[in-house]
């Protein structure tokens, strides 16, 4: 009678490590099987982030405008040897440097830029309208001598076009505005 009793103990220790275990399988793959499907979204998403990457060039910061220097891999930039400040936030009336638009980027800046040799107030206007609704780490500057009338950046990231699209716009700004792109160094 103790044996039979005994091999009913251990048949059910048997059972409920079995189950426990099979508990544990199913766990474990349906964590994979999110894991799996968050990732998957993720890779979809990062498809479909507006402007076309362009390979970052690193963030070295340089002395002046005169420092010799790389050429920049885009026109106008998306990442490279910049100055050590920044241009301000907001409206520029007059084309900003390189090597100073470069900083903006890194902090996190999306830039707006236009191009109309014979003026384009009409133009000017719409994408000041844009750009004055952020308070912070957004730049619209004319910039002369680009190969489109329009052109977003941010940090190895470049969007140009030359019909003027609101939507478009908002979201390039949405998409990249205050990510801070300094190299981490711990």
């Amino acid at each position: 009678m103790v044996a039979r009793t005994m091999g009913k103990a251990k048949l059910k220790q048997t059972r409920f490590t079995l189950r426990r275990r099979l508990k544990r399988q199913i766990g474990w793959g349906m964590a994979l099987l999110v894991a799996i499907t968050v990732g998957y979204f993720a890779y979809q998403a990062a498809g479909q982030l507006p402007g076309t990457p362009v390979p970052v060039l690193g963030s070295d910061h340089i002395l002046n405008l005169a420092t010799p220097r790389l050429p920049y891999n885009s026109d106008p930039p998306t990442s490279g040897p910049h100055l050590g400040s920044i241009a301000s936030w907001g409206i520029h009336t007059e084309p900003i440097p390189k090597e100073l638009q470069v900083h903006n980027l890194e902090d996190g800046g999306v830039l707006v830029q236009y191009n109309c040799p014979q003026g384009c107030p009409d133009l000017a206007d719409k994408l000041r309208s844009i750009v004055n609704s952020y308070e912070k780490y957004v730049i619209l500057a004319p910039y002369p001598g680009m190969d489109r009338r329009i052109a977003l950046t941010a940090w190895g990231r470049i969007g140009k076009f030359d019909e003027f699209d609101e939507q478009r716009i908002i979201r390039f700004i949405k998409a990249y505005k205050g990510i801070d792109h300094h190299a981490r160094r711990f």
